[in-house]
């Protein structure tokens, strides 16, 4: 189970852009995320008339290891680290290590 997944608000922990808070876009593999905003590189592009792909430098984000991200708790109003626990009925869920609390769908 993916303690960080799609759609969570997350805040980086190390880097250039350490503070910066964001949203997981995707998951490339099972250590690096794709976060709006966050460790946008410019990238030069050259034109391609049989695409219809227009030359310059672009703007694109790149991939972040999980580890250098925490899921932001609202609550706390800082970033927290996420832990697994079973429910009675054999269910796994996502929880706050800090406080405990079930983590929300899209946190």
């Amino acid at each position: 189970m993916n303690k960080i997944r799609k759609g969570d608000q997350i805040v980086v922990l190390t880097g250039r852009d350490k503070g910066k808070r964001g949203t997981v876009t995707a998951r490339v593999d099972a250590d690096h995320l794709l976060v709006e905003g966050i460790n946008l590189v410019k990238k030069h592009v050259k034109p391609n008339p049989m695409t219809g792909v227009t030359g310059g430098v672009v703007t694109k984000a790149m991939p972040i290891h999980q580890s250098n991200v925490a899921i932001w708790n609202a609550a706390a109003g800082k970033g927290d680290r996420v832990g697994i626990k079973v429910l009675t009925d054999g269910k796994k869920v996502r929880v706050f290590k800090s406080s405990g609390e079930e983590v929300k769908a899209g946190a």
